[in-house]
């Protein structure tokens, strides 16, 4: 909060993001400017539950069981790998403000990730924000290098059965990538979107932690 008691959107808390996600507001570090952006896009991206795909090659390799997956174990490890530089980049669109923030929210419930491991080690994962039965996805890594290859893919297969278990109805990716788009997300109207939200979050889905 600032000085007079108001929220404070470069100093964001769980009161502040639920209120921005419960808006169709999420946000992200400009890393030029060091300041915490605010985003509604239009279109906005979503994985419809009912419609989630997954590609035959990812089937062959889950068949396998490369990784143990858990969630909610080492939810700011996986917010901090997710943090790290990728190939090609040197900038990150999160910072301390904002994994401190997250954590306070997985802290009330109200965040939890999907962790793949291999040989005790963290290899993968994804995190995101859970309001009632609406689930935004935040962000996903695997490490390659320590045999990572494929994790952050059976992590969302993981989250997508989570959700599916928990009676979720809302799956928001912010944004459509190549990769989102062969599990079957897609880009609807943000005023589609927020009326999807409104309903969601206004009803009950239920995660269950662990492995």
């Amino acid at each position: 909060m600032t000085d007079s008691g108001e929220l404070d959107p470069q100093r964001p808390n769980t009161e502040l993001l639920l209120r921005a996600y419960a808006s169709g507001i999420f946000p992200m570090v400009d890393p030029r400017k060091r300041r915490i952006e605010y985003f509604s896009p239009d279109p906005r991206a979503v994985i419809p539950l009912e419609r989630f795909h997954v590609p035959r090659s990812l089937a062959r390799v889950r068949a396998k069981r490369p990784f143990e997956i858990r969630s909610d174990t080492v939810f700011e490890g996986v917010m901090r790998a997710c943090a790290e530089p990728r190939a090609g980049r040197t900038e990150t669109w999160l910072d301390e403000r904002l994994i401190a923030a997250y954590v306070e929210l997985h802290a009330h419930g109200f965040a939890h990730s999907v962790e793949a491991f291999r040989e005790g080690r963290l290899v993968g994962g994804l995190y995101g924000v859970h309001i009632g039965a609406a689930f935004f996805g935040e962000s996903m890594f695997s490490r390659l290098e320590i045999g990572g290859t494929d994790a952050s893919k059976l992590c969302l297969v993981e989250l997508v059965e989570r959700l599916r278990a928990g009676g979720f109805e809302l799956l928001d990716t912010q944004f459509s990538t190549p990769h989102l788009a062969r599990f079957g997300c897609v880009e609807i109207p943000r005023e589609r979107y927020l009326a999807l939200l409104e309903i969601a979050i206004r009803r009950r889905g239920e995660w269950s932690s662990g492995g």
